[in-house]
């Protein structure tokens, strides 16, 4: 199979991830994912692949005759985004690309226009994966299994090719933040790692989000509202007043590059009883914990104004900008961009809004910047990908696996 006829049949699997499952994987089709891939990889001869019992799965490709440099991990993720579904995905190629808008669904008037998604400039003449505006497609991050998959079995055909020991690691529940919960370091047994979990081809970023999570509850005062002067409370009042005291254009809406952000995920409540859920977001570490300073401080005003009690905050913290830990290791960089020039790829630095397991990973000790796939718009409707960009990617983790021999 080439790198298109494998993405095709993993985008088939649904494997949302569900952040209200305690189980490991969270979803039952991320465990149908993992045993058709440890399945594919040993038909290709990886013997020693393997499903553990939290759905990571492992495999591990013996160094070219005369390599001695330390192990090389590649690593994607097998769950897709909650945003969407991503149950009965039905991709369609759309050849040879001509830069216009892109009818995805006709009776639901669903279209991707160059308009609202520039980047599809960039893709003229090329094949494009896209979805029929139902579901997402999953290239975050099917993309990537599929280019590493590729190149698992292009080094099996040909154990000559220079590589050093090769790792390959697929992790579940990436998108709700514990794709590395489980993921074994000495079984994974390597010294540097690459996520391949990016977007537009050329992609390459060792810097991500500092990240939290908070929960701001509310405790209200049920009464009749005709009889409630003097006594009422209500606590979904009260969280929009809390929500306005944060910075307005402090949201994803309304920042970029580097710039930080509050996000309002989730929201409920009734009169006595309400729940906001956010998102804190933050390159820089003595601003993401200003953040949290700003959350403390809004809660701390209106238990004054309210009764004390009446608001309480629990933060999460999630991963740490990978960053600190990859900068003592600039031949990592330095390795990708070679690779990615000689397949005639300009390399683009770009920093990560979000978050990858390498972010977790290169705290656990595997340095672990990230790499593009190809694939844009992740998360909803209007994702999609390129034949040729996924080839492309295919060509430069060949160059990459060369480089460290």
């Amino acid at each position: 199979m080439n790198v298109t006829e494998r993405f095709l049949k993993y985008v088939s699997c649904d494997t949302q991830s569900d952040s209200r499952s305690h189980q490991t994987p969270s979803t039952p089709g991320q465990l149908t994912l993992a045993a058709s891939l440890v399945e594919e990889l040993k038909c290709m001869g990886i013997e020693n692949a393997h499903q553990d019992q939290y759905g990571c799965v492992y495999g591990h490709i013996a160094p070219s005759k005369g390599c001695i440099r330390p192990g090389l991990a590649l690593i994607a993720h097998m769950d897709t985004a909650m945003d969407m579904s991503g149950a009965n995905v039905r991709p369609r190629i759309v050849k040879d690309y001509d830069g216009g808008p892109i009818v995805l669904n006709q009776e639901k008037s669903i279209v991707t226009k160059p308009s609202d998604f520039p980047s599809l400039l960039a893709h003229i003449g090329q094949d494009l994966i896209v979805t029929d505006g139902t579901t997402l497609l999953g290239a975050d991050d099917k993309a990537g299994i599929a280019e590493i998959m590729t190149l698992a079995d292009f080094l099996m055909a040909n154990p000559d090719f220079p590589h050093p020991p090769v790792s390959i690691l697929f992790t579940p529940d990436e998108e709700i933040g514990r794709g590395s919960d489980h993921v074994d370091l000495k079984k994974l047994d390597a010294a540097y790692g690459y996520t391949v979990d990016g977007g537009l081809l050329g992609e390459l970023s060792y810097e991500n989000f500092n990240a939290a999570a908070a929960q701001v509850t509310f405790h209200g005062v049920t009464a009749h509202p005709g009889y409630a002067k003097g006594v009422m409370k209500s606590a979904m009042l009260i969280a929009m007043e809390f929500h306005s005291l944060l910075p307005v254009y402090q949201t994803p809406a309304c920042t970029q590059d580097r710039e930080g952000f509050f996000h309002l995920d989730h929201m409920e409540g009734t009169t006595e009883t309400a729940v906001l859920n956010y998102l804190i977001r933050d390159h820089d570490h003595s601003l993401f914990l200003e953040r949290h300073q700003l959350m403390e401080e809004c809660v701390q005003f209106l238990n004054r104004k309210y009764g004390p009690e009446t608001v309480e905050i629990t933060f999460t913290e999630n991963y740490q900008n990978m960053y600190e830990k990859v900068k003592d290791h600039p031949e990592l960089i330095d390795w990708a961009i070679q690779a990615m020039e000689q397949a005639s790829i300009s390399p683009m630095i770009t920093p990560i809004r979000g978050g990858t397991d390498g972010a977790r990973l290169s705290f656990a000790g595997l340095p672990c910047p990230n790499l593009c796939t190809g694939g844009q718009n992740g998360h909803g409707r209007h994702e999609y990908v390129s034949c040729q960009a996924m080839e492309k990617v295919t060509e430069l983790l060949k160059n990459l696996v060369k480089l460290f021999a």
